[in-house]
């Protein structure tokens, strides 16, 4: 299905500017949102703070030292929650079809709403100003024809930037990062392809290099190779009713062993199991959502091609995507979703993203590269609202 357009939205340091929100006097300074131990590590780091060269997963001894006039803010996660929420609901006000992808990040589909501008790099302008102006949340966006090129997108200007991505340009703008920067290679998997010659994103994407990858990377080689390539999936996970259900628990103590963890999805499972039978519901969308210690967290979601309440169909996929997903970090939080509903006694509407728009533009993305007029990156600021003639 051509001429689809993704846009991933990733809030700029989202954490630091939560807790600005709450108190304006930390507006400009460098701000660290951690634990107050000094044994703690750095969740999010202000833009102001990063100036020093503080980042996520420093050290707070570190950071402090990098910078002495740190300042120091104990998380307040309820409130990070709120906020979320409401982020999600503002980006829903632009389309239905929304797949999260953490807290403060999510894909969006726009292909029909895009259409509707006559210039389309203006709907990304109006949702990240609106999202500044009325929720005070900074942003970046990426834009692409999928998932993964609309996340490198992202990525490449921050914060509050806009940046188109096409498969044509990936020579150009994305095959000469270093693979440390590719999404989805981790800090395990990035000095192993270093040291067998696979140094950037561009030599992963080398046909001549497939073998060779395929080897070190086992399962995951193919997805990797496909994604630098710039052939990953446009189609969303997403629950266009807003309708779920879902069990969590705040574990008793920080867990990371394989087994810790499966004692608790088998527990949630089967809550959740238990909970869907009793209300008579079924769902297709199976996510798992995890909190770090650190309070990182991740979203993943898997959809199926029937309905179910089953503990066993749950607690399967449940397990996948934290195969999937999984980083050696100690986990605090768990949780099991079950959405795009099926009810016997409820109507639950459900839309259909992949069918055809009614009006399509041939190519959005090559329109959205006119406005470019050469620049291969583009700063919100830049554009303006007015129409041509």
């Amino acid at each position: 299905m051509a001429g689809r357009v993704i846009f991933h939205i990733d809030l700029n340091s989202f954490y630091a500017s939560a807790e600005i929100l709450h108190n304006t006097a930390l507006e400009g300074q460098p701000v660290v949102v951690a634990g107050l131990s000094r044994r703690s590590v750095v969740s999010t780091a202000s833009y102001e703070a990063r100036k020093y060269g503080v980042h996520s997963a420093m050290p707070l001894q570190m950071a402090m030292d990098l910078c002495p006039n740190l300042v120091i803010v104990q998380g307040d996660y309820s409130w990070y929650e709120e906020l979320s929420e409401r982020f999600f609901r503002f980006i829903r006000t632009f389309s239905q079809y929304v797949e999260p992808a953490s807290i403060d990040e999510c894909y969006v589909d726009v292909t029909e709403q895009i259409s509707k501008f006559d210039r389309p790099l203006d709907l990304a302008w109006l949702i990240q100003n609106r999202l500044k102006e009325e929720l005070g949340l900074p942003c970046s966006i990426g834009i692409a024809p999928n998932k993964f090129l609309a996340k490198m997108a992202s990525d490449m200007r921050k914060p509050m930037g806009i940046t188109v991505l096409r498969k044509q340009e990936l020579s150009r703008k994305l095959w000469p990062l270093p693979i440390s920067d590719m999404q989805g290679i981790g800090t395990k998997t990035a000095p192993l392809l270093i040291a067998n010659g696979i140094s950037t994103i561009g030599d992963l994407a080398d046909p001549q290099n497939e073998s060779k990858i395929m080897t070190l990377m086992g399962k995951h080689g193919y997805e990797a190779i496909q994604n630098a390539r710039g052939n990953s999936t446009n189609k969303l996970c997403y629950n266009s009713s807003v309708q779920s259900i879902s069990q969590s628990t705040t574990t008793d103590k920080d867990i990371i062993e394989y087994d810790e963890v499966k004692t608790v999805l088998i527990r949630l499972a089967e809550s959740l199991s238990r909970r869907a039978k009793a209300e008579g519901i079924k769902g297709s969308l199976i996510s798992l959502s995890i909190r770090y210690y650190d309070f990182t967290n991740a979203v993943r979601s898997v959809s199926l091609d029937h309905y179910t309440d089953d503990y066993q169909v749950l607690l399967e996929n449940a397990l996948l995507l934290f195969d999937r997903n999984s980083i050696n970090k100690t986990i605090r939080h768990l949780g099991i979703g079950l959405g795009s509903l099926y009810s016997k006694t409820k109507s639950i509407t459900q839309l259909n993203m992949f069918q055809e728009p009614a009006k399509q533009k041939p190519d959005i993305l090559a329109e959205l590269n006119k406005q470019l007029q050469g620049a291969p990156l583009l700063y919100a600021k830049d554009l303006t609202m007015k129409k041509k003639g």
